[in-house]
């Protein structure tokens, strides 16, 4: 199995970096994230997990347009709206692809994991969530329609930095 700490990441901003410097100390939630998704109101629940955990606990964006073409923005464009219109502090990674042949490694790990219905394998759509242990293990996957601040998702994160 991989070691997710060590994989290598690109920012938004163009920098080179692994996730587990991103991560530091603290279980991550990372999020398949598109600016024209019907779903995009869920980076609001993000930054106010990021925020309500900050220090403990990370959130990771990741965009992708390989849902209905919904982030089709160059990675500044994707920086501003997400810090013009949702406050996002959070780091995010350049755009990447979630499945098929160019997928980004941390998603080669992250989707052998199911979910609580018993899914796993390829992203179903924008807004996805695993959440990822201090270890770089996977501790659970959320599907794209759970909010951030579900209660499920809640419960995990506070048993993770528990």
């Amino acid at each position: 199995m991989t070691d997710l700490r060590s994989l290598p990441l690109t920012l938004l901003d163009g920098s080179t970096t692994t996730f587990g410097d991103v991560a530091g100390a603290t279980p991550v939630l990372v999020v398949n994230v598109a600016s024209r998704c019907g779903l995009t109101p869920q980076y609001a629940g993000l930054e106010k997990l990021a925020e309500d955990y900050a220090g403990r606990f990370t959130v990771l964006g990741a965009p992708c347009n390989q849902f209905g073409a919904q982030e089709p923005g160059t990675n500044e464009e994707i920086a501003t709206f997400c810090s013009t219109t949702y406050g996002v502090t959070f780091p995010m990674t350049d755009k990447l692809d979630v499945n098929g042949g160019a997928r980004h490694p941390l998603f080669d790990v992250l989707t052998e994991v199911a979910d609580a219905s018993g899914h796993s394998g390829d992203v179903r759509w924008n807004f996805e969530k695993w959440l990822v242990g201090t270890d770089g293990a996977v501790i659970a996957r959320f599907a794209p329609a759970t909010e951030p601040l579900d209660p499920a998702v809640l419960a995990a994160v506070d048993a993770a930095v528990a």
